[in-house]
């Protein structure tokens, strides 16, 4: 299973891109390197170099996770939609974008907000391997306690993580 990672959104979620973000960069890579330990994914994080980026798309292995950076002129997003399409549904995409969540479904790909990747990153990271299940939904019809049947595969492929 690969996870795929927006790392900027990811770290403005974790408290904004305002002060030393290349500390924070390297905080996330350092947490996601612990948490690769633990889970034994295949991790990529992307990171934007659309405005000061190589003049070709560069990637790192660093503490067993793949950093890349975005070419000069394309978006982390772009990057993160091409590679998901390849992957299909052999891959998680954790982002809070709206649009980089609506162009990776069609493939196949499980979507986890930021927020929601962040609490699972933080349990495992302390060592608490509880199941997080979302808040339930109310259904006008069918049995009340029952999750729908899209949200059920959800939480199923989402409990690998």
């Amino acid at each position: 299973m690969h996870l795929l990672i927006d790392g900027y959104n990811f770290i403005g979620r974790q408290g904004g891109l305002r002060g030393d973000v290349e500390a924070k960069r390297e905080r996330l890579l350092s947490d996601l390197a612990r948490y690769n330990q633990v889970k034994t994914h295949d991790i990529i994080v992307v990171f934007d170099g659309w405005k000061s980026g190589h003049p070709v798309e560069y990637e790192e292995r660093r503490g067993g996770i793949s950093v890349i950076y975005s070419r000069h002129g394309e978006q982390a997003d772009a990057v993160i939609v091409r590679m998901a399409e390849t992957m299909g549904n052999a891959c998680a995409v954790v982002t809070s974008d709206r649009a980089v969540q609506q162009s990776v479904v069609p493939f196949g790909c499980v979507v986890l907000f930021s927020g929601e990747f962040d609490i699972r990153l933080r349990a495992a990271l302390s060592g608490e391997f509880a199941s997080i299940e979302p808040p339930r939904v109310r259904s006008k019809s069918g049995n009340p306690f029952r999750r729908p049947k899209v949200e059920r595969k959800r939480q199923t492929q989402l409990n690998q993580f």
